[in-house]
């Protein structure tokens, strides 16, 4: 009979402290929660308070060493497919087209002053599929993929996700392949034209 009671006032107890503690917190709700970031270090002293935040209108700030989205400055990415090599689960799809000397001009220099040479006309990431690893980030060579700040993001279409960074349209790509096929078969006409003519000159000379 006395292990009935003493459990019943368990219960009582248990239930007034937990009461107590949702009171505490719904008086202090008149306060708002300090401005602190999550990367502060002041961030879990903060007073008791609202800290439901009114989205999408507001958002916890993202700390600055978080890695989410990738994003790529297509301007000063050289085609080295280094990310995609890197990539563990391959969500990175790119595509080349060496830039012939006539082009280097038009296609450019990276931030840091280096040439170009290949067009990237498909700079793919599927972030469905991305992991968000840093493994890519890591090898690029002119750090122009990075994580960006962006942490909030959702599509209706899975398609949505996929995120294009490439610096020619499809026809532009197509138009530079065939400049490129041209170069080559241009080349391959001259070597051929030289070797004949050394072929010619070494007969005239044995006769």
């Amino acid at each position: 009979m006395s292990e009935y009671f003493r459990n019943i006032k368990t219960g009582a107890v248990t239930i007034a402290t937990g009461m107590g503690i949702t009171l505490k917190h719904f008086f202090n709700a008149t306060k708002r929660k300090g401005d602190a970031g999550v990367d502060d270090v002041d961030y879990f002293r903060q007073v008791d308070g609202l800290c439901t935040l009114q989205y999408p209108s507001e958002v916890i700030p993202t700390p600055k060493t978080g890695r989410y989205r990738l994003y790529n400055t297509i301007d000063d990415c050289i085609g080295c497919g280094q990310c995609a090599r890197a990539c563990p689960i391959s969500c990175i799809t790119i595509d080349t087209i060496r830039v012939t000397p006539d082009d280097f001009e038009v296609c450019g220099k990276t931030t840091d002053g280096q040439q170009k040479k290949f067009w990237v006309p498909v700079f793919d990431i599927d972030t469905a599929k991305c992991m968000t690893c840093g493994l890519c980030t890591n090898v690029c060579p002119t750090e122009c993929l990075v994580h960006s700040p962006v942490a909030d993001f959702s599509q209706f279409d899975r398609n949505g996700l996929i995120y294009h960074f490439g610096n020619l349209t499809n026809m532009e790509a197509e138009a530079k392949r065939r400049k490129v096929a041209e170069a080559a078969a241009k080349a391959q006409a001259e070597k051929e034209a030289k070797a004949a003519e050394a072929a010619k000159a070494g007969n005239n000379g044995g006769e």
